[in-house]
Parts: C-alpha cells; sequence; structure tokens
C-alpha cells in the first residue's frame, strides 16, 4: 500500500491491487494540494465530515471517475440524492469493500456543509481505519482528544496514523502527543495545519515531541511505501 499527503486533510491510498483511494479531497481552494480534481484518479472517496474543507472537490471528482462515495449515512445520502454511487456507514461500523476494509470510528468535531449560503447539518464527524494487503492506517479526520482512542490502536495494530495537529478546531501538538500514545502506531503522521495562518503549526517540532523514529513529517505529494516500514 502506497500512501501520501496533499495538504489539510487529503490523504491517497493505492492499493497493491491497483485501487486509488482519496479521503477528504479538499483542492480547490486549497493552496498546499499538488493534485488536480479534473485529472486525479479515484476508485473510492472517503469523507471524514461534511465541512467544506474536507468535503472539497468529491462531486466534480465523483462525476468524472464514477467512483464510490464512502461516508455516514447522512453524508451518503446527500450525495445518492444526486446521482452519486455511495456507502452510507456510522460509528463503529466496518465493511469489506474490494479495495479494502474500513471501519468507522468516533470523532469530536462537528459535520455541517453549506449549501446556497446555509450550513445543513450531515450526521457526526468520523475518523476511520483502513486495512488492505495486511496493513492498517487510522484516519483520525478532524477531532478532539479523547481516551477512547486507546480502543482503536487496540482494535488493529495501525501501521500509519495520520493526526490532525493545527489546533483552535481540532487537536493541536500537545494534544495529539497524547493521541499518538494512545494509538501506539508505528508511525504518525501530522495532517490537518498550515492551510492558513490560524492553523499554522511546526510539524517537524511535533514530530520530534515523539517517541523516537515515531514521527513522520510528508512532504506535499510525497508517497511512501508502507511495504518498505
Amino acid at each position: 500500500m502506497k500512501i501520501s499527503w496533499h495538504g489539510q486533510s487529503c490523504v491517497q491510498i493505492q492499493t497493491n491491487s491497483g485501487f486509488t483511494i482519496l479521503i477528504d479531497p479538499f483542492i480547490t481552494g486549497n493552496a498546499k494540494s499538488d493534485l488536480d480534481p479534473q485529472t486525479v484518479k479515484a476508485d473510492a472517496i472517503i469523507l471524514t465530515h461534511a465541512h467544506n474543507d474536507h468535503i472539497g472537490d468529491t462531486e466534480p471528482i465523483a462525476t468524472r471517475t464514477g467512483a464510490i462515495i464512502v461516508a455516514n449515512v447522512e453524508i451518503a445520502d446527500f450525495f445518492a440524492k444526486k446521482g452519486y454511487t455511495t456507502h452510507g456507514m456510522q460509528m463503529g461500523g466496518k465493511h469489506q469493500f474490494d479495495f479494502g476494509e474500513i471501519k468507522m470510528t468516533p470523532a469530536i468535531h462537528g459535520s455541517s456543509y453549506e449549501v446556497d449560503g446555509e450550513a445543513i447539518t450531515l450526521g457526526l464527524a468520523a475518523g476511520i481505519t483502513f486495512t488492505v494487503d495486511g496493513q492498517t492506517i487510522y484516519h483520525a479526520g478532524d477531532t478532539a482528544l479523547f481516551t477512547d482512542m486507546k480502543l482503536i490502536g487496540a482494535y488493529k495494530t495501525i501501521d500509519v496514523a495520520f493526526l490532525p495537529i493545527g489546533d483552535n478546531f481540532t487537536m493541536g501538538p500537545e494534544d495529539a502527543a497524547i493521541a499518538a500514545s494512545y494509538i501506539q502506531a508505528k508511525k504518525i503522521v501530522p495532517i490537518h495545519y498550515d492551510t492558513f495562518p490560524l492553523i499554522e503549526q511546526d510539524a517537524s517540532a511535533f514530530c520530534t515531541s515523539l517517541p523516537e523514529d515515531q514521527g513522520l513529517v510528508l512532504k506535499i505529494g510525497e508517497e511512501i511505501d508502507l511495504s518498505y516500514m
């Protein structure tokens, strides 16, 4: 499994069997993103919650590629009514897709989407674990620190965990370091920072605060192969 980070919370996964999965594809309006919504590949789009900087370019990408949209039931229904192929889930549930297993985990955050200038609430925010080819990643979504993160690490050995560090809207670096100690992932990758001034953070300092070699700062678009970790 190959993974890469593309600014804010957007993560791309490429499985050994050739599937491409996008998590929270915020591209247009994201100055940190290196992706093009008109050319990026996607067999599946996973959404952690409904905020515009996470749903992002879901519609144009799904329109062009036919990708299935996986999200909480409320978000999935919202897109299903628009004619998209979707799969709705809820916290604690898991499903085996042809591209891998998704389990939806709790997150403490809002989940609303702006339509015609009005914010509509679409279910609960979530994180996910994604397992394929014998490897598991955890994408926390936008969340505060909570002690039940220990259960996420106990469910399966996490190879890579993506944790927000931006503060103000999510965990900051101090709380994210505690979350890392709960999850016990082999590698911790900071996300949801530096997209705009209010969430600027020193990702290197955060990674240095973790046990030796656990923290991993990814450059935008940098790809790592979990087979060699």
